[in-house]
């Protein structure tokens, strides 16, 4: 990932779940460097979906910046799509057991207790991120902040089993929007009157 040697905060906010907020003002006067360094982790590990976003600024509010980063996501290439869903975490999986994955997802896993669960459950979740993942290809992803529960989510994966691999594919990058969503809700804040000389740039982003 880009780093910005003259934001020393950097590396803290890209350490720690979604901590500071930023308005839509200060979005707006990040370079592309600095830009990916603090916003490239609202997609799991998947920089590449901010780096190109940015070249659709300038962003008059959060939900244009969203706009811009699901355009990126939903505008990327099959393989690319099937690359950044297979970078995902499993639920509970083997990447929450190590301690190895992000700050935001292990804050959003945390929410629900799938940190630390009993026996029976983490083989039933088992269960289902392999039934889940044989049939599709990529981890069983739900964004968390929709779900009261591990219940929910539970019953949402056995749902999902039922469907097409074109129509779930559609389905999983949705989620990842929806997780993408309420990072940068805790991230960035709006302008308290917002812009309205602002207009989207149609530049094409560069791949990193």
């Amino acid at each position: 990932m880009d780093s910005n040697a003259g934001q020393p905060h950097t590396a803290a906010i890209m350490n720690s779940p979604s901590p500071v907020s930023l308005s839509m003002a200060s979005v707006r006067t990040l370079d592309e460097t600095s830009f990916v360094a603090l916003l490239g982790a609202v997609v799991e590990h998947s920089p590449w979906v901010a780096r190109r976003a940015w070249h659709r600024r300038p962003f008059g509010t959060r939900q244009a910046l969203f706009d811009a980063l699901s355009a990126e996501i939903h505008g990327a290439s099959d393989a690319e799509q099937l690359a950044l869903l297979r970078v995902h975490p499993e639920l509970a999986g083997q990447e929450a057991r190590a301690g190895t994955m992000t700050a935001d997802s292990q804050s959003e896993q945390g929410r629900l207790g799938l940190l630390r669960l009993d026996a029976a459950t983490v083989r039933r979740l088992d269960e289902l991120n392999r039934r889940y993942r044989e049939r599709f290809g990529f981890p069983f992803i739900a964004a968390l902040r929709l779900h009261a529960s591990l219940d929910s989510v539970l019953a949402d994966g056995e749902q999902r089993l039922g469907h097409d691999a074109n129509s779930e594919r559609r389905i999983a990058l949705d989620q990842v929007g929806q997780v993408v969503r309420g990072r940068l809700e805790r991230m960035v804040s709006d302008d308290a009157v917002s812009p309205s000389s602002l207009s989207p740039t149609t530049h094409a982003g560069t791949p990193s």
